[in-house]
């Protein structure tokens, strides 16, 4: 019976022995089914946050933004480009008269290299430029009065300004150069007659007027320009009483004049005419050389009679 009886204990205690385990199991079992639906919870959790992943797990790509919110921003990174490229590159100008006939016509829309003069550029023979009033030459010149529109466009340098005073010439002279006109011409550049085919036709490459006939020279930092359509073109020659006497300082000019833009059947490039790349008429110093022999003949000349009659002089008082 003891044994038995210890038998049944010792059964019951393994009974409960062996029962402690398997509800371990059972438990561990219950945790890992609540761990893995809480993963099924956090990702169906995160799916639900996502909410754009594809079915293959991939990010899906975000919806554009509308054009109407993204337009402001274009218009002012175009402004801003538009400002810099007037500043630095380019710039549109208006020709207002017939002065530049007929390389220009009035109402011609050019491009005005802005971007060479900061490197050091300067104007050259024969090229058309643009360039700041130097001394009231546009006096009594009417101005137009633009509107809010336009005057936005011309601070942006979308069309030019109606208030800042320019004129459009072409270069004829630089510092150092010598410029003659006598008669009808030819025009003169250090003492190279130039062939002129741009001069508007009908027109004399010089003026039988007051200001058309002259010799300059022109002073280091200035330049002597001249219309294409000669006796329509107050230049040069018709401010020579102006404080500069007619030259432009180098500093006024705002760039070279390179593309006719508009109208559209007009456009074209302004290149320089090839009568300014003959040989010698870069040499200054020939002009200077012709002048200054023409100003030590009289002198010569009258050397040339005095030293006789000395010598003779002298003969005659040695003779008495």
């Amino acid at each position: 019976m003891g044994d038995v009886a210890v038998g049944a204990r010792s059964g019951h205690d393994g009974e409960e022995h062996r029962g402690r385990p398997v509800e371990s199991a059972e438990s561990a079992a219950d945790s890992a089914l609540t761990s893995g639906s809480d993963a099924g919870a956090a990702d169906d959790g995160t799916a639900g946050r996502d909410g754009d992943r594809g079915a293959d797990g991939t990010d899906a790509p975000k919806k554009p933004r509308s054009f109407w919110k993204e337009l402001p921003i274009l218009i002012g990174i175009a402004l801003v480009l538009a400002l810099l490229i007037k500043t630095f590159l380019v710039q549109a100008f208006s020709i207002p008269s017939e002065s530049m006939q007929n390389s220009l016509q009035k109402g011609d829309r050019v491009l005005v290299d802005k971007l060479t003069p900061w490197f050091g550029s300067k104007p050259e023979r024969g090229e058309v430029v643009v360039f700041h009033d130097p001394d009231n030459w546009l006096a009594g010149e009417p101005t137009l009065k633009p509107n809010a529109l336009q005057k936005v466009l011309s601070w942006i340098g979308l069309m030019p300004s109606a208030e800042e005073k320019d004129l459009i010439k072409r270069v004829i002279g630089v510092g150092g150069d010598t410029v003659s006109c006598k008669g009808t011409g030819p025009l003169t550049v250090n003492g190279k007659a130039l062939n002129e085919p741009y001069v508007y036709p009908g027109n004399t490459p010089c003026s039988d007027d007051d200001g058309g006939q002259f010799t300059v020279k022109v002073p280091k930092g200035y330049i002597w320009v001249m219309g294409d359509h000669r006796q329509n073109s107050r230049d040069s020659r018709y401010n020579q009483h102006d404080k500069n006497h007619g030259f432009v300082p180098v500093d006024k000019v705002v760039g070279r004049a390179i593309v006719k833009a508009w109208p559209i059947n007009r456009w074209g490039t302004l290149p320089v005419p090839d009568t300014f790349d003959q040989p010698g008429l870069g040499d200054q110093s020939s002009a200077a050389t012709s002048a200054g022999s023409l100003t030590a003949a009289p002198d010569a000349l009258a050397l040339a009679g005095v030293v006789p009659v000395a010598l003779w002089r002298r003969r005659r008082a040695e003779q008495d």
